[in-house]
């Protein structure tokens, strides 16, 4: 009776410690939506890096798999209704209104650093990298820094857990 009460306690706290892993989960495990997609010019000013309004969505699984997407609100609709059939402006303004990849994420906490390990993206040049940002997490607010781009300004991402 003593194994039999053994096995079933082992059996009830195996059943148990799923369900306790899946709720602890990743930190940044849920679904976030775009605050604010700004930049830091060189001279320290604050700017909108893509429009007034950005839209975009941040969803983290459990294990750290990861799908962003920004979004410029103001960017040019194709007026023949044809991705197929755009202008070079309205090509130009899709590209350049949208930053979208997914992959792993991790949180690198002894340097403050998140890691992206970035399997596709909208720009072909960042799949297969590993990007390292400065982050800050305070509750349901994460926000972090892309490193310095070529004319010296500094993308911010801010976004907010609604989930």
């Amino acid at each position: 009776m003593k194994h039999l009460t053994g096995v079933m306690l082992a059996m009830l706290a195996g059943a148990a410690a799923p369900a306790t892993a899946a709720a602890d989960g990743f930190p940044l495990q849920g679904t976030w939506t775009l605050v604010a997609a700004d930049k830091i010019l060189p001279g320290g000013e604050r700017a909108r890096d893509y429009g007034e309004a950005p839209k975009g969505r941040l969803i983290v699984d459990g294990d750290g798999r990861y799908s962003l997407q920004i979004l410029k609100s103001e960017r040019l609709r194709f007026a023949t209704g044809s991705k197929a059939d755009g202008s070079v402006d309205e090509f130009q303004s899709a590209v350049m209104g949208s930053s979208t990849h997914y992959g792993t994420i991790e949180i690198d906490r002894g340097n403050d650093l998140l890691v992206f390990s970035i399997e596709g993206s909208s720009f072909p040049n960042w799949e297969g990298t590993v990007q390292k940002r400065e982050y800050e997490i305070d509750g349901a607010r994460l926000s972090y820094r892309v490193p310095p781009r070529a004319d010296g300004s500094i993308p911010i991402s801010v976004w907010r857990r609604v989930d």
